[in-house]
C-alpha cells in the first residue's frame, strides 16, 4: 500500500529537520542572550549614578562606583543640598523640577489633542486638497527643528505683519509667562510627527465601522469620541510618552525660550549650569541628574505596555 504524504505531514517533517531546530534554537536563546547583554549594558550606567548619588563627597571624588561594595557608606547631604540648598549656584533645584513639570504636561496634552484632531480629519473628512496637507506635513518631518528657532524668536518678539497690517502683535513675556512660548515652539515641533503617526492608525481602522455610524446618524465628533479614539488609545499612550521624554529632556527649546532663571526654566537647564559652574563636585551633579531621570523613568515604566503596543498596532494586520 502506497502512502502518499500529506502536506501537513510534509510541513510537520519539515518542522522537525535539523536545520529548522537549529534555527529555532539559535533565534530563542541568541534573543534572549541579546536582550540581557543590551540590558545589562543599560542598566550598569544607571545603577552607577543612583549608588554615586548618596556616596559622600570624599568617596566619589577618590573611588569609583564599584568600590561601593567593600566601603559602604551613604548620606542624603547630595540630595538636599541639590534640591533645597540655598545657594543658586549649588541647590534650588526643587522649583528647576516644578519647572520642568509645568513644561511638559501642557506640552504633551496640547500637540497630542491638535494632532487626533488633524489625524482624523486627514483619514475621514472628504475635502479638497487634503493629500496635499497632508503630504506637506509629511514634508515638515524633515525640516530642522533649529530652522525654526529664528522665526519663532522674531515671532515673539516682533509679531507678524502682512500688507502693512498688524495681524498678530509682538508678545512681550517675562518670568513665568515664558512658559507660553515654550508650549508653543513644542507644540509646533511635535504636531509633524503626532498627525502623522495617527493618521497611520486612523486609516487603517475598518471603513464599515464609520460608515455604519454615519448610517444611524452619527457626527464626527461622535464617531471620533465613541469608536475611533477607543481603538487607537495605545497609538495615543505611545505619542503622548514619546513627547513626554523629548520634551522632558529638551535643552535648546529650554535655554533659548524659557531663559535660565529659577521661575521658568527647566531641570535640564539646570543640569547645564551645574556642569558648568560646579563640574568638579560630582556629588551634586550625580544627584541632580538622578533627580533629572527619575520623573520619566517612572512615567515610562508605568505606560510601557501601551508604548509597546502602540509601536506594534500600526504593523499588525488581522
Amino acid at each position: 500500500m502506497t502512502t502518499i504524504a500529506t502536506p501537513l505531514t510534509q510541513t510537520g517533517a519539515h518542522a522537525h529537520t535539523p536545520s529548522a531546530r537549529v534555527r529555532r534554537r539559535l533565534t530563542s536563546h541568541g534573543a534572549s542572550l541579546i536582550a540581557i547583554v543590551i540590558a545589562l549594558l543599560w542598566t550598569t550606567p544607571t545603577f552607577g549614578l543612583f549608588l554615586s548619588s548618596f556616596r559622600p563627597e570624599d568617596q566619589i571624588k577618590q573611588t569609583g562606583w564599584w568600590t561601593f561594595f567593600a566601603d559602604p557608606q551613604l548620606t542624603l547631604e547630595n540630595y538636599q543640598s541639590v534640591l533645597f540648598g540655598t545657594s543658586s549656584s549649588s541647590g534650588q533645584m526643587a522649583s528647576f523640577l516644578i519647572n520642568s513639570l509645568v513644561i511638559t504636561i501642557p506640552s504633551v496634552l496640547f500637540p497630542v489633542a491638535l494632532a487626533v484632531f488633524a489625524a482624523y480629519a486627514l483619514s475621514w473628512l472628504d475635502f479638497r486638497g487634503r493629500d496635499w496637507i497632508y503630504i506637506g506635513i509629511f514634508a515638515l518631518q524633515v525640516v530642522p527643528l533649529q530652522m525654526a528657532l529664528v522665526p519663532l524668536l522674531s515671532f515673539f518678539s516682533q509679531g507678524v505683519e502682512l500688507f502693512g497690517v498688524t495681524v498678530l502683535p509682538a508678545w512681550d513675556l517675562e518670568g513665568p509667562a515664558r512658559f507660553i512660548q515654550v508650549w508653543f515652539a513644542h507644540t509646533c515641533f511635535a504636531l509633524p510627527l503626532g498627525v502623522f503617526l495617527l493618521h497611520n492608525f486612523m486609516s487603517e481602522l475598518p471603513g464599515s465601522l464609520i460608515e455604519a455610524a454615519r448610517v444611524d446618524g452619527a457626527t464626527h465628533g461622535k464617531i471620533l469620541r465613541t469608536i475611533v479614539f477607543p481603538l487607537v488609545v495605545p497609538a495615543i499612550a505611545a505619542l503622548g510618552i514619546f513627547q513626554f521624554l523629548w520634551v522632558w529632556n529638551d535643552l535648546l527649546v529650554a535655554l533659548i525660550f524659557a531663559g535660565g532663571t529659577a521661575d521658568s526654566a527647566p531641570m535640564t537647564v539646570r543640569l547645564a549650569q551645574m556642569a558648568g559652574t560646579r563640574g568638579n563636585e560630582w556629588q551634586r551633579l550625580t544627584a541632580g541628574a538622578f533627580v533629572s531621570i527619575i520623573v520619566p523613568l517612572i512615567v515610562f515604566l508605568s505606560a510601557q505596555r501601551y508604548f509597546v503596543r502602540g509601536l506594534l498596532a500600526g504593523g499588525i494586520k488581522g
